[in-house]
């Protein structure tokens, strides 16, 4: 059970960031609360990855404040940028697995680059990782012999591996057969509660991050166009929220990237390239 007024631990305050002269955030302002289940949706190109990047500290913002406990990520130097990554997990899109370690060692690996634990105890918490994955029996397996969808669930394992205060997750549901994807859903909310974590889910999955989901942003034109509960976006009537909730063909998402020259600059009237 989610906390009636829980804690923020995280906030992206008025944040610009942009890749050269393409802006894709402006003035953007999002606040994670402890012990939820989080979703940032909205079309490609919207700038979901880029702000798990700005969590992160992979980039930084041009202007504005991503706050972690009160501490601005932008501003950190390497040391203390590192301590923060330490209370932060990440489950990549694909799961990024060391494909020459077992699955064992994968989980392992966090525990031995920042702990001092001893063989024994260091075994534990692994198997019981695994477990909580439902995967302790594939512990001696390397990636390559084990599903896709058993490769996500190792990497959950490897990412929860030292307990962190927040999760991300970036596309969890991508590639994943319906079975897998229930079940990773399932497991993200689990954890989040074992843990009294935040979880941020980047996503296209619409009824599978509803189903976990406290709360949904939904990104677009470099901001927050809506945000609230499942039900209460599911109840929007924005053109751009109904079209992407729907995944209706028509509607103001562009199939067409912007051209920088009108068509006629590239293209004959007649149909042959100029």
């Amino acid at each position: 059970m989610v906390p009636s007024s829980p804690e923020t631990i995280l906030e992206l305050r008025d944040v610009d960031f942009g890749y050269g002269d393409r802006l894709v955030l402006s003035n953007l302002n999002l606040r994670f609360r402890r012990g939820q289940v989080v979703a940032v949706m909205g079309g490609s190109g919207c700038g979901k990855t880029t702000v798990l990047r700005l969590i992160g500290g992979l980039v930084r913002a041009q202007r504005g404040q991503v706050l972690f406990h009160g501490q601005d990520i932008g501003g950190q130097t390497r040391e203390g940028l590192y301590a923060l990554r330490r209370k932060m997990g990440m489950l990549f899109q694909f799961g990024a697995l060391f494909t020459d370690m077992s699955v064992f060692e994968n989980v392992a690996f966090s525990l031995r680059e920042h702990t001092d634990l001893p063989g024994e105890l260091l075994r534990d918490l692994v198997l019981m990782k695994l477990n909580a994955v439902g995967l302790r029996g594939a512990r001696d397996l390397l990636p390559s012999e084990i599903s896709g969808g058993m490769a996500r669930r190792v990497a959950l394992a490897r990412a929860i591996a030292l307990d962190p205060e927040l999760m991300m997750y970036d596309e969890p549901f991508a590639g994943l057969d319906p079975i897998s994807l229930g079940i990773t859903a399932n497991l993200i909310r689990t954890l989040n509660q074992a843990l009294g974590a935040t979880s941020i889910l980047v996503t296209h999955d619409v009824p599978e991050s509803f189903a976990i989901a406290d709360y949904v942003y939904f990104l677009a034109n470099g901001g927050v166009l809506a945000e609230g509960t499942p039900d209460e976006l599911r109840a929007s009537t924005d053109p751009t929220v109904r079209q992407f909730i729907d995944g209706a063909p028509d509607g103001p998402f562009r199939f067409h990237y912007p051209a920088q020259t009108p068509l006629a600059a590239d293209f004959r009237i007649g149909g042959g390239q100029s």
